[in-house]
């Protein structure tokens, strides 16, 4: 699932249709795509892991799930994994596999753009407060919490408690101040690494331990183990992260 870096990207290569307007728009996501056409996109906003495509009267949301992917003025894969599609006088976008929806324009006033990680809105402060209301949470499932670090994933995740040193069983009530606000302030830091590394396409190249076996630092073996009430996948050292 591409995490928030890679939808900023995404947002970059979309932005030239920014002031165009749609001729036709197509792709077989259930909402009526005729009103669409003769309105123009007046701006591409994020929100972590979506993307709002928002137009005169609607907005788009685009949420690119596990496999989605999009393509810029050429249709590259069949009809059936085809959500939508949009033509402009010059230009043409395609999302495939992924969960399109339109909704008013006044849902976008009741998202907290304050909790998107890479936004120069992000309000670190009120990530804490929202993670101090959940001491119970362990720590991996705070850092996936879409409504306290929107855009952070997997990879995010588990390179960001390695480079704090805590294991993702940790709760967050048993951190010292501390280190929660280091969890915090590097759960952005690593978001615009990730953002850089991904342009550079070293992104792989530069994880410490996601998808890896041997810890970089005291080369003991990695846990590699399903936490939290997701389940998902971490990647940690006994030895050099602690457990609180």
């Amino acid at each position: 699932m591409p995490e928030g870096p890679s939808i900023l990207l995404m947002k970059e290569d979309l932005l030239p249709f920014v002031g165009k307007t749609v001729t036709e728009a197509g792709g077989n996501a259930q909402f009526d795509k005729e009103p669409l056409m003769g309105q123009t996109l007046h701006e591409i906003r994020t929100f972590g892991k979506q993307t709002y495509l928002v137009f005169d009267e609607s907005a788009i949301r685009i949420h690119l799930l596990m496999f989605g992917s999009y393509g810029i003025d050429e249709q590259t894969k069949p009809d059936k994994s085809l959500r939508l599609s949009l033509f402009f006088k010059k230009g043409s976008l395609y999302f495939y596999t992924c969960s399109v929806k339109s909704v008013d324009l006044e849902f976008l006033d009741t998202i907290d753009w304050e909790a998107d990680i890479m936004s120069d809105l992000w309000n670190p402060k009120k990530a804490e407060k929202k993670m101090k209301s959940k001491p119970e949470m362990m720590v991996c499932d705070a850092l996936m919490n879409q409504d306290i670090f929107s855009g952070v994933g997997n990879i995010i995740k588990n390179e960001v408690l390695f480079r704090i040193g805590v294991q993702p069983e940790s709760l967050v009530g048993n951190l010292p101040a501390k280190k929660l606000k280091e969890l915090i302030a590097e759960a952005r830091n690593y978001s615009f690494d990730f953002l850089e590394w991904k342009r550079e396409f070293v992104l792989k190249k530069k994880w410490l331990v996601h998808s890896k076996k041997v810890c970089p630092k005291c080369g003991e073996k990695l846990v590699k183990k399903q936490t939290g009430l997701g389940k998902r996948r971490s990647f940690y050292c006994e030895k050099d992260q602690k457990l609180y």
